[in-house]
């Protein structure tokens, strides 16, 4: 057995639990070895109920007092209990769960392992596990379980299985990473690493393997990068685009003026399309700083020079709203251009009759998601190409699109904070303009950072805001210790808070589980006022534009990175009103309290970045969200951005000294996700 054996091969694997993993994008036992566990269940020593914090997942160990409780609600019903110990009493709650009457009949000893939260009569554990009897607890106690990544079908413990049983198989002592680099770094080795991300004997152990294979993931990307950069270097520009009056048409135009950061920014862009070489350039800019008006400018200029432009959305909701956007923005200033929308979702009729449009060139502007890419789409004489959101595609994706045209000029556009050091590092291959100035008619968000026994002030609050006619939105975190709770979090919030505002607001939710025609539905509702307060997981990070949305409430904002916090804060402050945010903590730690205030004390994202740089290490990983950003499987720019920064040197010592690895990295390009 080797890396490139099919997952199929392993024991305990038939035809259906395969085609489950293929889902999960693991087709062999090396791509089940890169497949790790998205967090660990840490089984502590009980502690007394008195001694309960709030926002953790603890473990308490008592008699079951009193019988269990099933509520009457047919649709949802709680099923409810209480557990004594010398301490205290505390109350347990499952929703959907009512055959827990009858296995928790018989009453005794019993160990509960749950999210502590606080509701109004106290704090409760909510859909706890369940020991009992309870001495079943001792076989876990000291462990760290991992879990998964799933889909519907597929349970932990057959992942757990078959990962173990490709660990004890491989041999795995051969280490890719030049042992130069291994000793300067002092990293493990891959044997070490492999085993420890999946079954760490403690959190030392994994905070060592997890460090080696970070490394190894930024190494493989930053060189992909270098290579493009190569590939694209020097690209004689072909495009003869000329200054337009139809620009300065639509700048006047505009019911605002734009900002120094945005007019130097735009001129940059100009300079590069007139240049000799084709402009691959980043423009980075905070959530509302005015990037999609640059754009439409680029976008405008090199349609008047005669040929096409395409801009690229992660979603199809967000290309909608810049199709939308865009075309009123035309025919305001009475500019005469045909816009094309291009997505996954249209009809085949649909897309035939606009693959015909693009390729005579009767489109001039596509805006779409990645139907954009499929080898379907031809285009007429494209010369400019604009990514929104750069961190939701890959770098491969970039390239692709790309390709659409005869070297096509390049606009990255993305809203992520961060700081100039990483972005250099990150976006190698592009030229970086920051758009660092708001717009003067912003108004800057409220900003407060209360604890969880505001709540009920934040829900009149709320009202108040509602009842004037203006939107909410609640953030719950996502839940790793458990693989189900993370949709019945966000589900079961939305029912409790229907109860607690009444029937006159409409509540709805949001979660990665949903399909994507789901997610575009709900988004469109909200966005036309059907929908009062939306509860989500972090799904809404690059949402629309909803204007009237003036409230944020962040639950159990420490476990969030505060460069996530702050993009998830940039859904509000859109419109015309005064806009909340509210980061509700249950921690009493100090450390979480100073990290929480940065955001209360600044609106500044790029300080905020670079705040979050000084502020977490490796350890937070326990405790944070990871933000996400470009898609790495391990690697957090913001936490690690150490190992980034030692990456980028490694990759300066393997493109001077080792060749042959490069060769091996194209050979194995597959296996890293960030480049496809």
């Amino acid at each position: 057995m080797n890396e490139r054996t099919g997952i199929g091969e392993l024991k305990g694997i038939g035809e259906k639990t395969e085609k489950l993993f293929h889902r999960l994008g693991v087709y062999t036992v090396g791509d089940l070895l890169r497949h790790y566990p998205r967090g660990y269940d840490i089984y502590e020593a009980p502690v007394p109920i008195d001694d309960l914090t709030e926002g953790r997942i603890q473990t308490v160990s008592g008699l079951l007092s009193g019988a269990v409780q099933v509520s009457p609600n047919r649709k949802m019903p709680v099923t409810t209990v209480k557990v004594k110990d010398a301490s205290g009493t505390i109350k347990a709650i499952w929703f959907r769960m009512p055959f827990l009457r009858s296995t928790l009949a018989a009453g005794g000893p019993i160990i509960l392992r749950g999210h502590v939260v606080r509701r109004k009569d106290g704090l409760i554990l909510e859909h706890p596990e369940i020991f009992y009897p309870a001495d079943s607890y001792q076989q876990k106690m000291g462990t760290l379980q991992p879990q998964y990544p799933l889909t519907t079908g597929l349970s932990n413990n057959l992942t757990v299985k078959a990962v173990r049983q490709a660990v004890e198989q491989l041999n795995l002592t051969t280490d890719r990473l030049p042992e130069e680099l291994r000793m300067k770094y002092e990293l493990a080795e891959y044997n070490y690493a492999i085993r420890g991300i999946h079954f760490p004997e403690d959190k030392e152990v994994y905070c060592r393997a997890r460090e080696r294979l970070v490394f190894e993931e930024f190494l493989e990307f930053i060189l992909s990068i270098r290579k493009l950069k190569e590939n694209n270097e020097r690209m004689k520009n072909d495009f003869d685009i000329m200054p337009r009056k139809e620009t300065d048409r639509l700048l006047r135009s505009l019911p605002y003026e734009l900002t120094g950061a945005q007019m130097r920014v735009w001129k940059e862009i100009m300079q590069d399309m007139q240049g000799e070489y084709v402009m691959s350039r980043l423009v980075q800019g905070d959530v509302g700083s005015g990037k999609t008006i640059v754009a439409a400018l680029a976008l405008l200029t090199v349609v008047m020079n005669g040929y096409q432009g395409a801009m690229m959305a992660p979603t199809e909701v967000l290309a909608k709203q810049h199709f939308e956007s865009l075309t009123e923005l035309f025919d305001t200033c009475h500019i005469s251009i045909k816009t094309e929308l291009l997505t996954g979702s249209m009809k085949a009729k649909e897309k035939r009759e606009a693959y015909a449009r693009i390729a005579s060139g009767e489109s001039q502007i596509i805006l779409g998601t990645h139907a954009l890419i499929q080898d379907k789409v031809d285009y007429h004489n494209l010369a400019l190409v604009v990514t929104d959101e750069q961190h939701r595609f890959g770098v491969r994706q970039r390239e692709i699109f790309a390709e659409k045209g005869t070297n096509p000029h390049i606009l990255v556009m993305s809203a992520t904070p961060i700081p100039r050091t990483l972005a250099i590092i990150l976006y190698g291959d592009l030229d970086i303009s920051i758009i660092d100035e708001l717009p003067s008619n912003r108004l800057p968000i409220k900003n407060c950072v209360v604890d969880t026994g505001y709540r009920d002030t934040a829900y009149r609050f709320m009202k108040n805001q509602i009842i004037e006619g203006r939107q909410c939105y609640i953030v719950c975190p996502m839940v790793e210790e458990s693989e189900h709770l993370e949709v019945e979090n966000v589900t079961d919030y939305a029912v409790m808070l229907q109860q607690e505002l009444g029937n006159t607001i409409k509540v709805d939710y949001l979660h990665g589980k949903m399909k994507q025609s789901e997610k575009d539905e709900i988004m469109n509702r909200f966005a036309a006022n059907e929908i009062q307060v939306l509860v989500s997981t972090t799904v809404i990070e690059v949402g629309i534009n909803v204007p009237n949305a003036t409230v944020m409430m962040v639950e159990n904002a420490e476990r969030f990175g505060l460069a996530q916090l702050h993009q998830l804060r940039g859904r509000v402050g859109r419109g015309k009103y005064q806009s909340y945010c509210i980061f509700m903590s249950g921690s009493k730690s100090k450390d979480t309290k100073k990290r929480l205030e940065i955001l209360n004390n600044t609106n500044d994202g790029f300080k905020i970045a670079s705040e979050d740089l000084k502020l977490r290490g490796p350890g937070d990983l326990f405790g944070i969200r990871q933000s996400g950003l470009m898609d790495f499987k391990l690697g957090d720019i913001y936490q690690d951005a150490k190992l980034l920064q030692y990456a980028s040197e490694a990759a300066e010592w393997i493109m001077t000294n080792h060749q042959d690895w490069m060769q091996d990295l194209e050979k194995n390009e597959k296996n890293t996700s960030v480049i496809l």
